[in-house]
């Protein structure tokens, strides 16, 4: 077996962790904790594989990941929906954690993922705060929402339940902009992110959390990643509508009121979307369209370094 030739499966569970090793089809359990993890990362460095894949399992998959990531070795987190198309693909309909490992490796062989820049412990950090920022936020909202109609016994207890959410979310604020600006790298993306009419405190801590890809690929990947980038849907003299799906629904989410704001504000994006609605586009498309020139702008600008008021932005502005 050819070192490189070696693609490895790895499936995740709660309390172990299933290996599969492509060509070869050798298999193999550790259990998911320091020692198990420890050992894997042993493991993979003598077999030097090309890529190791997994799927995203709800932050499951995040030790072991930090793990390989950190002994530099070749780890890609994949879209679950992904490897199960692929598995129907593939005639595989019975699901157990050690078939799952041999159809990641089997994806990985087949469509070699590409390797992409992976979430270090601070990002990890950065990550977990932003989206235990938007748990508080939905329990804000929904207690809110229940003291409209709440009975007077009850209200008290909303009422002071609101007001603790209240503080939590100020103290996850406070927390957040720590984080962000002791690192000088996160602080000058910010920065950058942030000279955007149209891009606010939350939505940047939302891409720098949820997108570290942004600024290191070009403005098709970052498009299909996020999932902004127009889809045929053509089949003989048939030409269907163009629609997005997929990617990652809380950047879009982060997006979509980003190019809201900037619809009415950002000059460039202002104008683009005029021009869409003036030829007759719908609203509703032609924001989405105002999302993937936005988020192209600000890949650009992370990839030469460059603020919104730099004189070069305005070619980047132009050239999309």
């Amino acid at each position: 077996m050819e070192q490189h030739s070696i693609y490895v499966g790895i499936d995740v569970a709660k309390a172990s962790v299933d290996v599969a090793i492509r060509p070869g089809g050798d298999r193999s359990e550790v259990s998911n904790d320091q020692a198990g993890i420890a050992a894997l990362v042993v493991q993979m460095r003598q077999l030097n594989p090309v890529a190791l894949v997994m799927e995203a399992s709800g932050g499951l998959e995040l030790p072991l990941v930090a793990a390989l990531a950190a002994a530099s070795l070749p780890v890609v987190v994949v879209n679950p929906r992904q490897v199960r198309d692929f598995a129907k693909a593939t005639g595989r309909l019975a699901k157990t954690d050690s078939l799952d490992a041999a159809v990641l490796a089997h994806f990985a062989e087949a469509l070699r993922p590409p390797l992409r820049p992976l979430r270090d412990a601070d990002t990890q950090v950065l990550n977990s705060l932003v989206a235990r920022r938007q748990q508080v936020v939905t329990m804000l909202v929904a207690e809110r929402n229940r003291l409209s109609n709440a009975a007077m016994t009850v209200r008290p207890s909303i009422e002071a339940h609101i007001a603790w959410l209240k503080q939590e979310l100020d103290d996850l604020d406070q927390n957040l902009r720590q984080t962000l600006r002791q690192s000088p790298v996160w602080r000058e993306k910010d920065d950058l992110l942030r000279s955007v009419p149209g891009i606010g405190n939350q939505i940047s801590l939302t891409l720098l959390a949820y997108l570290p890809e942004l600024g290191t690929l070009n403005r098709r990947q970052i498009a299909a990643l996020v999932g902004v980038a127009p889809f045929n849907r053509d089949s003989g003299t048939l030409r269907g509508r163009r629609t997005v799906w997929g990617g990652r629904a809380r950047v879009r989410t982060a997006l979509y009121m980003g190019a809201m704001v900037a619809s009415r504000f950002n000059p460039v994006i202002r104008d683009f979307y005029q021009r869409l609605l003036s030829a007759g586009k719908p609203k509703k498309l032609a924001l989405t369209a105002c999302m993937r020139k936005l988020l192209i702008i600000l890949n650009s600008m992370l990839k030469y370094g460059s603020s919104w008021n730099h004189p070069d932005t305005k070619s980047l502005t132009q050239s999309h």
